[in-house]
């Protein structure tokens, strides 16, 4: 890293008129100066001695500041304080002992200002707002201070300005940060504020970030709209705006659509496609998909079997000629999923489409006709030649803060009475009035400049009375004349600082010349500018402080932050506002005067310091001016030398420790003592035995030779795969050429696979060095490209809004976003923001509402819905823009009675082939951390899929749309655990069959049960999974959900990273994972398949041995979203506790053993259970019978219009086995039928459980005994028992699926009973009886390995079942030196261990025999002895038990 610098060629001349000012002091110069000694004397020999800062600690110094001097009293005065002013930031020399401390005088601008003073302004006066309308100000956390237009007394006198009731003594806290982002310093003092009534300190935060705005120093052209023509100062308006940072924004968004014009249908199609990923192989070895295919000539569906590496276009081929439309080209038609305005795409596999790796049941698929002319999402020919202005994207911003329209009304009033005064030399106050009102229009900002002339014309006018008798009308006017070319040449000066410093639509015609003080500047010069002014604080503070920083030695990302302190006589310093803004914005250093907006938000977090994290360019209360030096710096990049290119090879111990610290993933995970070390052995350091984000981050600074040498490393690393530069665009790494090579590399990823990183990349925005970043030009040319990452990339924008830092950054994406949607989806955008808006009302007036109220409120508000889909027709929705609604179905809304009170909404949908699409809308909860935590499971489950492992994982969809509110997908036919636990009593918590009777209630026939067992097999193993490695917390039945097809999911995921709840100081959450013997009981069967526990352990630790190998990706997603806000992950710690579930640093075997262990305390963990019981009778108090039916959370799976899982069900006549008992045909929705035998009495017990739980309802009349005639009683009862029953299954939905009915008909069928079905397969199959002992035996640097994993069939010497534990021994070595045992595992004859057994110095297998046997306690129940030698090693084997020792 390195600087130039040029200076102006008559530098010298400049050096020497300074030294002029020294020797006459004027107004433009202080008569003395201080220099102020911050403390850093101990950094100067770390700079000299190339010492990265970051090494050491600087200590703190207080330093004071005595009371300025006044100005002579014959000084006019005009107002109060409004200003305050600073000398020059030099440094005289490099050496730093105790300067002798001189008061200073106050510069004349301080004390004597034209603008209002504060106090009189609060008072009420009827100046108005010039600014006119001015609505920002909540976004900035002040009150706009209403302005006067009346003149104040000029003639208030000294005493009664000191008589004002100040609170706080301005000052500012001054420190430099160690060049290091991690590291910061504060030096405010602490002891000594208490001592010192006027002390005045200045902090200025130095920090190496990246950039923000650089004020403007180029000659701009001109547009045509000139104003004020004739006048002194005229304005031209700018369309883009006269800030150089956001016109050179607009410019490069306006480039970036340019490259894609809207006749280009391979990027404007308008369509949206359906996601894909790589063709999963070893998922879809021999798969064949069932496709039902619908076309516009036909209603009858076309069945196809295609494979799953069938590309779409040949499946369409193969349509067309069955249809015998060979004349027709597949290229113009395309595949739809039915219901959704989703298309395949063409060029793709069926497999690779994630709609296919999902649903195993028949897809509908529809196909079209691909139109010449692109979709309604697209942009049109008038979007090319839009203009990108942001003034027109970003009103709601109110990014003009000055009404140029206000400006000029005001400067032409000032231009009338300006020409008045020269004309008589009388009304001078008309003029100062203007003068102030241009200021106060300005953001209250008045210059050095403006003061002083206006006191020199205030001084001429004055001395002319005087001189009466002498002929002096001609030399006065000269004077007036010349003065007042001054002080209009001071306002087109501010007038430009503040369209350079502020974002605003007009600037000066003709940009005055500034004459900023210029010092020769060395190479080894330090940091120094000036502090010029702080407008609009109420008390003056004189200071100069020295940075003992050379500029060379500044990275190109270094941040200054300044705040401001308001001191109390008796307590510490309160801060009062804070800005802070990159050194070397574009590369150079800021030059000549600049204004810079303060923030009045609390502490500035110091951790993301970044240029965005507060928008100096939006106009404050209070302003900061700032003279910087006329050098200009300008960063270079050195040709670094190609270091580590003749490296001898490390020795192999140093390669493993390498390896070793690799498994940390993360450079935030390293010591301080493992970076160093890593960053020695750097250049040994590859993508086979490291990660890049890892070595580089154990740099020890970002001094000059460090960041050479990390690029040198960046430039010769091979990237393994794109996603590894994902952890180089964290908040470690600021350095902009890192970030830019991460931005190449993720620039290979496919459109599809960059969706699923979006919320990460929208994070990582906040630490880019400007809008025109690589990462931002890269989201807006995949938004460009995709309507699925436009329209996700919207929402995340829109919800990034609400974060307390970065909002202006995110406002201006998002209007660039919206340029670049063109109009067709900016009307979509904006339709589906208003959709938004009505359900927020709506969710708010129904909280408000008294409870008997509510569903009242609700049906009535649901009117504002009705009427937004009669004016807009259609809309997508926010949770899946593939799902375009017309309307909503307002007997199927409601409300759950949970303390959010979340809406459930049934849309219509726009597809004539899609059914209802219903959504929870939540206000209330922040679904941030939901989003988060639903999008790492789905990039586990992709990890799965990859590798051929479909766990069978339901994970919904879930949008945050804004501050506390969000859309919640809804599954269909699923309801929680807790639902069916009440099903079965207060006690079912405690039931093993729970579960079990309930799928089998829903699945009478054997293949539907089968089904549903191997769906919850794999579903559950995969929660376990997931639940376990994110520490998801606050896990109870009513956040566990079951479908009757057997999957099994979680939801709200409010608690996570092992933030479990605590009642009474202990915590609710004390399993791993939710695993009770319930789950286990169905798995097994009943305990009648005990192996099946074993597959579903094995199955567990294969997921979780797979997901382990992307640790890194894992972390790196949760590390790129610590400071998004999320309330529970937030620091490192969080960070640490996945890094300890993902055991990175473990064996395969290893991680297996541990998994093991956690599926067994899981299991045991009987808390667990007591929890289910008291949160179930809870609810069951809580919930009436009426709402439990129709409103909790529970029952949010039953929805209207969904199909009944009975159609009818007859008596056919009595049961052949006794005549108590009728025999009763049931056909399912399927259209299958089964058999089922009742009683009269049990038809009787039934319709009394109806008629409590369904109070409120209307239930057909049930035929009792006395209605029976005395004569053919059974063909009567017959009759009656099939109305009733026909009635019931045809009336009222909820009944008809409610578990009693449901339970009554499909319980216990004669035929094809589940109970007497033989074991459901869903592993290995055991076709023998004899025990065996399942192992695997690794060797390797002389320590052999054994994990003992399960045993099977294994019985007492009388048939009883053991308590098995395994001893080994080691031949020939003596038996008790090498003896190892395991665990025992009580009461079971197919035990799972998974427990490792180790021993060392094994410096051979040969000669080696391993003895293995089991006992039950000290009964013998078999054994082996294996030679290791013939061993094949690594490998799971199942080795037969013998009856007895060898």
């Amino acid at each position: 890293m390195a600087y130039y610098w040029k200076t102006d060629l008559n530098s010298s001349e400049s050096h020497e008129k300074q030294q002029e000012h020294q020797e006459f002091p004027s107004l433009n110069q202080p008569l003395f100066s201080s220099l102020v000694s911050l403390g850093f004397d101990n950094v100067v020999e770390e700079i000299s001695n190339k010492i990265p800062l970051c090494q050491r600690e600087i200590e703190e110094n207080a330093f004071f500041v005595p009371s300025a001097l006044h100005w002579d009293s014959r000084t006019h005065s005009l107002d109060e304080i409004h200003q305050t002013s600073l000398n020059e930031f030099t440094s005289k020399s490099s050496e730093l002992s105790c300067h002798q401390v001189r008061e200073t005088p106050v510069i004349g601008f301080s004390r004597h200002s034209v603008l209002p003073n504060p106090q009189n302004i609060n008072k009420g006066s009827s100046w108005g707002n010039p600014i006119g309308k001015y609505h920002g100000a909540d976004d900035y956390g002040f009150n706009i201070l209403p302005l006067s237009s009346t003149s104040l007394d000029k003639n208030n006198s000294q005493s009664q300005l000191e008589n004002e009731n100040h609170n706080y003594h301005i000052g500012f806290e001054s420190s430099v940060l160690p060049i290091y982002p991690f590291l910061s310093t504060n030096l405010m003092p602490k002891e000594e504020n208490k001592s010192r009534r006027n002390m005045n300190v200045v902090e200025s935060s130095l920090m190496p970030f990246q950039g923000s705005s650089l004020p403007r120093t180029w000659e701009s052209t001109h547009p045509k709209n000139t104003e004020l023509t004739g006048c002194s100062i005229q304005l031209v308006e700018v369309a883009q705006g006269s800030n150089m940072s956001l016109a050179s924004f607009c410019n490069k968004v306006k480039k970036i659509r340019e490259t894609y014009h809207a006749a280009d249908m391979d990027s404007n199609s308008g369509k949206i496609w359906s996601t894909t990923t790589a063709f999963p192989y070893k998922l879809f070895s021999n798969t064949k998909f069932n496709i039902n295919i619908f076309t516009d000539n036909s209603t009858k569906g076309l069945h196809f079997i295609p494979c799953a590496n069938y590309l779409v276009k040949d499946l369409i081929a193969e349509i067309l000629h069955f249809c015998m439309n060979d004349q027709l080209f597949p290229r113009d038609h395309l595949l739809s999923i039915c219901g959704h305005e989703e298309f395949l795409q063409n060029d793709h596999y069926l497999g690779s489409h994630r709609v296919f790796q999902k649903n195993k049941s028949v897809i509908q698929l529809h196909l079209q006709k691909k139109r010449d002319t692109p979709g309604t999402l697209s942009r049109k020919h008038e979007d090319d030649h839009s203009q990108f202005y942001l003034n027109q994207l970003l009103e709601f911003m109110h990014i003009w803060k000055v009404s140029r329209q206000c400006l000029s009304t005001v400067i032409q009033k000032y231009d009338s009475h300006l020409k008045y005064l020269l004309k008589t030399q009388q009304n001078v106050d008309n003029v100062i009035e203007e003068v102030k009102n241009i200021c106060s229009v300005l953001g209250c900002v008045e210059t050095k400049q403006i003061t002083d002339a206006i006191n020199e014309l205030n001084l001429i006018l004055q001395r002319k009375p005087k001189n009466l008798h002498q002929n002096s009308d001609t030399s006065a006017k000269g004077l007036i004349e010349k003065v007042t070319t001054e002080l209009s040449t001071s306002i087109c000066q501010l007038i430009d600082i503040h369209c350079s410093s502020f974002c605003a639509d007009f600037q000066p015609l003709h940009a005055p010349l500034y004459s900023v003080s210029c010092v020769n500047l060395g190479l080894h010069s330090h940091l120094s500018f000036t502090v010029y002014a702080a407008h609009n604080i109420p008390e003056t503070w004189v200071h100069r402080i020295n940075f003992p920083l050379e500029i060379k030695s500044l990275p190109r990302e270094s941040m200054l932050t300044i705040k401001l302190f308001g001191i109390t006589y008796a307590t510490n310093a309160d801060l009062l506002a804070w800005t802070c803004f990159p050194l070397f914005p574009k590369h150079r250093s800021i030059l000549g005067s600049a204004l810079f907006s303060m923030t009045l938000q609390s502490e500035p977090p110091m951790e993301m310091i970044a240029p965005g994290v507060w928008d100096v360019s939006q106009p404050s209360p209070v302003t900061l001016q700032i003279d910087f030096p006329a050098t200009e710096w300008e960063y270079m990049k050195l040709d670094s030398e190609e270091n580590g290119s003749d490296l001898e090879e490390p020795p192999k111990e140093c390669l493993k420790h390498i390896a070793r610290l690799s498994q940390k993933q993360t450079p935030i995970l390293l010591s301080e003592e493992k970076r160093r070390y890593l960053w020695f052995y750097r250049f040994y350091c590859n993508n086979e035995n490291c990660s890049l984000p890892l070595v580089l981050g154990s740099a020890p600074g970002w001094d000059e030779r460090t960041v050479s040498e990390m690029h040198t490393i960046l430039r010769r690393w091979k990237f393994s795969h794109p996603l590894e530069a994902l952890g180089l665009l964290t908040s470690s790494f600021p350095d902009q050429e890192i970030r830019n090579v991460a931005v190449q590399q993720l620039d290979n990823l496919l459109n599809d696979e960059l969706l699923e990183y979006l919320p990460q990349l929208v994070q990582a925005v906040k630490f880019e060095w400007n809008l025109e970043s690589p990462l931002v030009q890269l989201l807006l040319h995949r938004s460009l490209q995709s309507v699925q990452i436009a329209h996700r990339l919207y929402w995340l924008l829109k919800d990034a809004q609400n974060e307390a830092y970065f909002k202006s950054w995110y406002q201006k994406l998002l209007a660039a976003l919206q340029f670049c949607a063109g109009k067709a989806l900016r009307d979509e955008f904006s339709k589906e923001q208003k959709l938004i808006k009505i359900l927020g009302d709506i969710g708010e007036k129904v909280k408000t509402a008294s409870d008997p109220q509510r569903q009242e409120v609700l049906k009535k508000e649901l009117g504002r819905l009705e009427e937004f889909f009669w004016c807009t027709k259609t809309c997508h929705l926010p949770l899946n823009p593939a799902l375009c609604v017309q309307g909503i179905d307002g007997d199927a809304c409601s409300y759950f009675t949970s303390n959010a009170l979340p809406l459930k909404i049934t849309f219509i949908n726009a597809n004539p082939m899609g059914k209802n699409i219903s959504v929870i809308f939540k206000a209330g909860d922040d679904l941030r951390q939901d989003m988060l935590v639903l999008q790492i499971i789905q990039v586990m489950d992709n990890i799965w899929l990859q590798e051929g492992l479909d766990m069978q994982m339901v994970i919904y969809r879930c949008l945050s749309t804004g501050k506390g509110q969000g859309l919640v997908q809804m599954v269909p036919d699923a309801v929680t655990l807790a639902k069916i636990h009440r099903c079965f009593g207060p006690i079912g918590p405690l039931k093993e069959n729970t579960i079990k009777k309930w799928f089998s209630q829903h699945n009478p026939l054997k293949a539907d049960y089968e089904k549903v067992l191997r769906n919850f097999f794999y579903s559950c193993a995969g929660w376990c999974v997931v639940t376990f490695i994110l520490g998801v917390c606050d896990r109870h039945n009513d956040n566990i959900m079951l479908t009757k097809s057997g999957h099994m999911f979680h939801i709200d995921f409010g608690k996570f990273l092992g933030h479990a709840q605590t009642f009474g100081g202990i915590k609710r959450d004390r399993a791993p994972f939710i695993f009770t013997s319930e789950m286990e009981y169905f798995i097994t069967e009943g305990g009648k398949n005990p192996q099946h526990f074993q597959d579903f352990v094995e199955l567990c630790c294969r997921a979780y041995n797979i997901v382990r190998r992307h640790s890194r990706l894992l972390l790196n997603l949760l590390e790129m979203m610590l400071h998004a806000g999320l309330p529970e992950l937030s620091g490192i710690q969080d960070l640490k506790y996945v890094y300890n579930n993902l055991r990175p640093q473990d064996t395969d075997l290893e991680a297996t053993s541990h998994f093991t262990k956690k599926i067994k305390e899981s299991l045991e963990c009987f808390p667990v259970k007591l929890n289910n019981l008291i949160h179930t009778l809870a609810q069951m108090t809580a919930i009436s019978p009426a709402k439990s039916t129709s409103q909790t959370f529970s029952q949010e799976s039953c929805m209207p219009g969904a199909s009944r899982s009975i159609q009818r069900a007859t008596v056919l006549g009595f049961s052949n086995k006794t005549s108590h008992l009728y025999l009763i045909q049931v056909t399912h929705s399927n259209n299958e039928t089964s058999l089922t035998e009742k009683s009269f009495d049990q038809f009787a017990k039934l319709h009394s459980q109806l008629q409590k739980q369904f109070a409120s309802l209307t239930l057909p009349e049930f035929p009792h005994w006395w209605h029976l005639p005395f004569t053919n009683s059974d063909n009567k009862r017959f009759r009656d028992l099939n109305h009733y029953m026909e009635q019931i299954l045809n009336g009222s939905y909820e009944v008809a699926n409610s578990d009693c009915v449901l339970s009554f008909f499909l319980s216990e069928p004669v035929e094809q009973a589940v109970k007497e079905s033989s074991a459901v397969d869903l592993g290995e199959k055991f076709a023998d009886k004899k025990p065996k002992v399942q192992l695997v035996i690794s060797y390797k640097d002389a320590k052999l390995t054994i994990l003992v994993k399960h045993m099977k069939n294994i019985h007492l010497p009388d048939g009883s079942t053991p308590s098995a534990h395994v001893e080994f021994y080691l031949l020939p070595y003596p038996s008790e030196a090498r003896r190892r045992k395991t665990k025992s595992v009580p009461k079971c004859t197919d035990p799972t261990y998974n427990e490792i057994v180790v021993y060392d110095e094994v410096t051979e297998l040969q000669g080696h025999v391993l003895m293995l046997i089991v006992k039950s306690k000290t009964t013998f129940v078999g054994a082996i002895n294996i030679q290791l030698c013939s061993v094949t090693l690594n490998e799971e084997k199942w080795y037969p038990l013998g009856n007895s020792i060898i």
